[in-house]
């Protein structure tokens, strides 16, 4: 009876103690404690902080920017026109960078860019005079050497239609994003295999900034687990192949055209998850969460951009 309650005791000492450790004790620092305020740059359609439209209602990064101020950083998720060039949102970005670091006497940051997001940060560092405020740039999912689903959408649409379908999608993101600027052919323009190309050519990588990716991919046109991109695979896929991309894609952006600086790889996921899409990697609309763990890839992209500040 004895060595019985000795056991149940030790047992509660190290249920206690585990308790303890799993929840910081109230003596583990914040990992992210010390970093570089971390800068969310939203994607294509995405949207950010400021936005007035009742898109806000939802959460683009899936409630990330509040996790990772939860581990000890500062997050800024600025907005930008849903749909817009490169170079217009890159110009959006920095105005609103820049005075939000004055305002809170910030010198440096680290970027983390999905999609889009990262193409105009990109653009931001190396032609509109931010290098020296950028630290790391991160990106995730961005399509670095262009998208055959926009190709595809550009062959599939007639040039004298091209007009009002770009009308007609300007009102109706103008409508749900409360910014009636909105561009949806310079975007379509700037996310195409040749709009890369020559994009690439005049935004080479900035001395001083490092660059970092990270890349997901569907096993296959899963319609269950990918209600909103499954459609989107094989025809990504296709298009990759025929571009010389390769097929593996997220269901809008080849897995090669989302390698940019340092490779980083792709976030680990139960062998009955057909992988991760282009929106479950960074949780937006909260799709991800449910297939692998958004936080842990969060925060290991955090420390890796702190680990190299």
């Amino acid at each position: 009876m004895n060595r019985f309650f000795q056991l149940i005791g030790l047992v509660v000492a190290l249920t206690v103690t585990g308790s303890v450790y799993a929840g910081g004790g109230g003596s583990n620092p914040q990992p992210l404690a010390g970093t570089y305020p971390i800068v969310l740059s939203h994607g294509l359609f995405g949207w950010g902080d400021e936005t007035n439209g009742i898109i806000n209602i939802a959460s683009y990064w899936g409630g990330m920017d509040d996790y990772l101020r939860s581990q000890g950083a500062v997050v800024y998720a600025p907005a930008k026109t849903a749909a817009a060039s490169n170079e217009a949102r890159a110009q959006q970005l920095k105005n609103s960078l820049l005075y939000w670091m004055a305002a809170n006497g910030y010198t440096k940051v680290h970027i983390f860019g999905h999609s889009q997001g990262g193409l105009d940060s990109r653009y931001m560092v190396s032609n509109l005079g931010m290098a020296s405020r950028v630290r790391t740039l991160t990106t995730i999912s961005s399509p670095h050497r262009g998208s055959p689903v926009a190709d595809i959408v550009e062959g599939v649409i007639p040039n004298w239609l091209e007009p009002f379908v770009g009308s007609v999608i300007n009102g109706l993101v103008g409508l749900v994003y409360g910014n009636s600027q909105q561009d949806a052919l310079a975007a379509m323009n700037s996310l195409r295999t040749s709009g890369m190309n020559a994009f690439n050519s005049y935004t080479p990588n900035a001395s001083g900034v490092k660059y970092y990716s990270y890349t997901s991919h569907m096993t296959w046109a899963d319609p269950i687990q990918h209600p909103l991109l499954w459609l989107l695979q094989p025809a990504c896929a296709a298009g990759g192949l025929f571009k010389g991309m390769g097929a593996s894609n997220d269901g809008l952006v080849p897995v090669s055209s989302a390698k940019w600086g340092t490779y980083k790889g792709e976030p680990s996921y139960a062998w009955y998850v057909s992988g991760l899409d282009h929106l479950q990697i960074v949780n937006a609309l909260y799709s991800g969460q449910a297939y692998f763990d958004v936080e842990g890839f969060f925060l290991s992209m955090a420390q890796n951009a702190k680990n190299n500040q």
